[in-house]
């Protein structure tokens, strides 16, 4: 920009509360001006409007002019303002509020619709948004979508504007009555020409899911109004946005839903045509396909090595398809809470039929039957199956966890996999009695354990994203699990030779072959079962030596290796810190929180640290973008900081009373600024939360005291112990160094030189 267009006021005094600023109009000269943070802004726009002879100062405001910000500023966020920014005056709040109204209530169509977008984009600035609110503007939007007479781009842009409006949390979702629900919802309904805009479906489905979320009473109505078919349709649309709103309000739905809607719901979205729906249009979209073969390919050389599903669908839908796939599974809670009763004649007959399958199955009568009865047979029959009470196995199914789950999987095993059933229990039949598996003891066992892997019965978590691709490709994903467990369970048995005193034992291998074959995320049940095969008892005893190993090294109390600890500390600490700036530096992507500890959703923000590790930069994000610094527009100083606070402390967290918070990855930093007291985060995970708070703590010239620190720590030096004794290799290094000699009685020596 030339500078001979600007008009000069630079500040003759240099003020470290003055900062240089750049500041537009349109059909203007720009202002270079000294904007000083000690000044009323009312005084620096009265400035600015005399130099641009202008008239009624009270109807202007300066805006931020970043593609990413362009919010008013005032007295609460004019601390944003730094060197080099560059502001727009613009009317006021009050004013745009005013004439938006205006044009709406007597423009002509054309006015209205431009008006309606440029308070979409206005909107999302609190400042605007309290303003237009407080003007009535709000219920003239609700009265404009609820007589369902706008059309086109009126009607997508009324529809963006409630949204954003009503993001701020300044009105209660309660204000909505049931005319403004229906016709929302005749929107998603709705498949004619009207419907199918992008932007309509798209902010009528985020409507209707707050209205689920945050009213008191409007479940109901929107349940009975939105047809589920129709919100399954949208997730086959292309819009990625509109597949997102579907599945979200599906999740709201599903999650306010009593108990026997909450059925009705899962066995909808269970059923194969809705399961094929999410698998094709959004899971494999994104993932790419894969078969078995592509899967278990990379184990062959590296047993470490594998390939996983990509992920690709996005943060919010990955995070949307765990909470789905949470609130699916948590449907078992019931089962797995209760106990047989012994009055249930149906849960009798399936322990009988157990017995039957397993040993009837050559069609034998009904007087070998009897005969066997009045001997005991049977008794001996439920001996062979494995029940810990085997007069009466109904007493295996009275602790909760796992309850009555336990038969449900038992007996979906005996009817859908009966040879594989009736292998598993005759051939620990076979086996001497010491080493017999029992299927009855076991199954109970491993219900319990597979509740406990998959946490069964806890809510979803608002950071969770990890869900299991396999679980949406069976119509009982879980039993199905089950069954492939259990035979895991058999194989691990024989190769351990177990007996019935290495139960313990057998079960912590089978929840690490469990666990570690999970975490490769298998896209179908059948590459889990690969996998499985591939984690033998010795591969896992494998692992487990490689891992005992390393931590007997590191446990190791020798003084000498105690004494070379300490002194290698210092500098494995300050690599750990350099690894911890050089993260800061790279920066991460924060998922927006209001106020009141809400997710806002699709609203993220970056930060990261200058290279010079003096500034923070942050600003807003989409959830895709890695912005550079020059596209952060904001700045915080280091030696600005006065503390770091985390968990509940944090000043966004201490009103959040009555729900499942992530305050665990919660933390703010507290400012000497008196407008704006704290920057406040809720890291994606653990490890990142772990990392910044270490960061900032080693900016602070604090301690680093994360768990993640002390990982590395471990790490770090077990592996330069174990290079700096390489040379002592076959060396028994002893508790304690060896006793130093007393001195000669004098030091007379000499040595002949020949």
């Amino acid at each position: 920009m030339n500078a001979k267009v600007f008009k000069t006021q630079m500040p003759t005094t240099t003020d470290s509360n003055v900062v240089k600023i750049a500041v537009e109009m349109a059909d203007q000269n720009p202002q270079l001006k000294g904007f000083n943070q000690t000044q009323p802004l009312a005084a620096i726009i009265q400035d600015l409007c005399n130099g641009w002879n202008l008239t009624e100062p009270e109807q202007y405001a300066l805006q931020f002019s970043e593609v990413n910000n362009q919010n008013y500023v005032t007295e609460k966020n004019r601390n944003e303002v730094k060197n080099g920014s560059v502001l727009r005056l613009a009317h006021s709040p009050s004013k745009t509020a005013h004439d938006i109204l205006q044009k709406l209530n007597s423009g002509t169509n054309e006015e209205k619709v431009g008006a309606l977008q440029k308070l979409s984009s206005l909107s999302t600035d609190v400042t605007f948004a309290l303003e237009f609110i407080n003007k009535q503007g709000l219920g003239y939007i609700i009265g404009l979508i609820e007589n369902g007479k706008c059309v086109g781009g009126m009607l997508a842009y009324s529809l963006l504007s409630f949204v954003e409006l009503m993001d701020h949390g300044i009105v209660s979702w309660d204000i909505l009555e049931v005319p403004f629900i229906n016709t929302v919802a005749s929107y998603v309904n709705n498949q004619s020409s009207t419907a199918q805009d992008g932007k309509v479906v798209q902010a009528s489905l985020s409507i209707l899911e707050n209205i689920v979320l945050n009213s008191s009473g409007k479940y109901g109505h929107v349940e009975k109004e939105v047809t589920f078919p129709n919100l399954v349709m949208h997730l086959q649309s292309q819009n990625q946005a509109i597949q997102l709103n579907a599945i979200s309000l599906i999740n709201a739905l599903f999650l306010k839903a009593d108990p026997a809607k909450s059925k009705a719901i899962s066995a909808t979205l269970c059923s194969k045509q809705v399961r094929n729906v999410i698998w094709t249009n959004i899971i494999q979209s994104a993932s790419g396909q894969f078969s078995v073969a592509e899967f278990i390919a990379p184990c062959t050389s590296d047993s470490q090595k594998w390939a996983y599903v990509d992920q690709g669908v996005g943060t919010e839908m990955a995070h949307q398809l765990y909470v789905l796939q949470t609130l699916s599974l948590g449907l078992l809670e019931q089962r797995m809470n209760i106990k047989m009763d012994p009055q249930d004649q149906d849960a009798h007959d399936k322990i009988k039929e157990l017995r039957r399958i397993a040993f009837d199955s050559d069609g034998t009568g009904s007087t070998d039957g009897v005969a066997r009865r009045q001997h005991g047979g049977y008794a001996k029959d439920y001996k062979k199956l494995g029940f810990k009470c085997d007069i009466n196995p109904a007493m295996d199914f009275t602790e909760t966890p796992p309850g009555m789950l336990a038969l449900d999987c038992m007996i979906y095993f005996a009817r859908n996999h009966t040879e594989s059933y009736t292998k598993v229990v005759l051939e620990n039949s076979c086996r001497a009695d010491e080493h017999e598996c029992p299927f009855g003891r076991t199954s109970v066992e491993l219900v319990k354990l597979l509740c406990e892997i998959l946490h069964i019965g806890e809510p979803p978590s608002e950071q969770g994203q990890n869900y299991h691709p396999m679980f949406f490709t069976h119509d009982h994903p879980f039993e199905e699990f089950f069954y492939i467990c259990i035979v895991l369970l058999n194989k691990t048995w024989k190769e351990m030779r177990a007996t019935t005193e290495d139960f313990v034992k057998v079960f912590s291998v089978v929840r690490e072959q469990i666990t570690r074959a999970l975490a490769t995320q298998p896209a179908e049940l059948s590459m889990f079962k690969a996998r499985l095969q591939l984690l033998t008892y010795a591969e896992i005893t494998n692992l487990w030596q490689q891992e005992r190993t390393s931590r007997e090294e590191w446990e190791s109390h020798a003084r000498p290796v105690t004494q070379l600890k300490e002194m290698i500390t210092p500098e494995i600490m300050e690599l750990i810190q350099q690894q911890r700036l050089g993260f800061l530096v790279e920066g991460t992507r924060f998922t927006k929180y209001s106020n009141r500890g809400q997710r806002i959703k699709d609203k993220f923000w970056y930060v990261r640290l200058s290279p010079n590790h003096k500034v923070f930069h942050y600003g807003d994000c989409d959830e895709k973008c890695v912005p550079t610094l020059e596209e952060l527009p904001n700045k915080l100083a280091v030696v600005d900081i006065k503390a770091l606070l985390t968990g509940k402390e944090c000043p966004h967290m201490k009103d959040v009373r009555g729900r499942k918070t992530p305050h665990q990855l919660a933390f703010s930093l507290t400012l000497d600024s008196v407008d704006v007291t704290s920057l406040d985060f809720v890291a994606p995970n653990e490890e990142e939360y772990d990392y910044w708070t270490d960061g900032i703590n080693a900016l602070l010239g604090n301690k680093m005291l994360s768990k993640e620190t002390e990982n590395d720590l471990e790490t770090l030096l077990s592996m330069e112990i174990k290079l700096r004794l390489l040379d002592a290799e076959g060396v028994d290094i002893p508790q304690e160094p060896p006793p130093i000699p007393d001195d000669p009685p004098n030091y007379d020596f000499c040595y002949e030189l020949k």
